[in-house]
């Protein structure tokens, strides 16, 4: 993988944690977005790990260069002040978000999650995303027409990814075994011919199909 962000010493605490797994290598560190793609072109990693603030070329426009134009999936770090650009991201196709100051164990976890092909946005970046999602969505009357597909159980599901729930809660939720759920997200996955989950909650407030909770946007 590689890691993006314009402070040495962070780069090198992201290195030390994640080098201490046997099962990650980091091949690469970039000082900004240009850097970034350069080293992706180069190496071509599975996993780029990208600050979203840094100088010359900043995370977003590098990240979405890298997700156009290659295989790399883009884990972005983010901060609470910096919450504004999680939407934008997220539409442009990024696999994860994580806050900066999220513990290593949570980092590891978050970087073997995106290699693996899943997608991953941190609890604590939901709640503000939705807030969002809250301002400026629009209620269907009808059910979007890319949604036509679904099956009832599927829409259940896309609802409850659309609220931040994980594998393992959506199935407490439905009461189903979590390889049911997983496959479900998979056929939704395909059906609306999404590249993750993350994707997927980004249709289902865009189209209407979810509204967000008014009690979420008061908190």
């Amino acid at each position: 993988m590689v890691i993006a962000d314009d402070q040495r010493l962070v780069r090198a605490g992201f290195r030390v944690i994640l080098e201490s797994e046997p099962d990650i290598r980091v091949v690469g560190e970039a000082a900004d977005g240009r850097e970034a793609i350069e080293m992706v072109r180069a190496l071509a990693p599975a996993v780029v790990l990208m600050d979203i603030r840094m100088p010359n070329m900043d995370g977003l426009t590098a990240a979405r260069r890298i997700i156009g134009h290659s295989v790399s999936r883009v884990l972005i770090l983010t901060t609470f002040d910096a919450d504004e650009y999680v939407y934008e991201t997220l539409k442009i196709g990024a696999s994860g978000f994580l806050l900066k100051d999220a513990p290593p164990e949570q980092l590891v976890a978050a970087v073997r999650c995106i290699a693996a092909g899943d997608a991953l946005i941190d609890p604590s970046v939901t709640r503000r995303l939705i807030r969002r999602f809250a301002r400026a969505a629009r209620p269907a009357s009808v059910l979007p027409a890319q949604l036509n597909e679904l099956t009832a159980r599927e829409l259940d599901v896309l609802r409850l990814i659309a609220r931040g729930l994980a594998n393992s809660e959506i199935a407490a939720e439905l009461v189903v075994e979590e390889s049911t759920v997983k496959t479900h997200v998979s056929r939704i996955l395909m059906k609306l011919r999404l590249r993750d989950r993350v994707q997927a909650v980004v249709v289902a407030y865009e189209s209407g199909f979810v509204v967000p909770d008014e009690r979420i946007d008061r908190d």
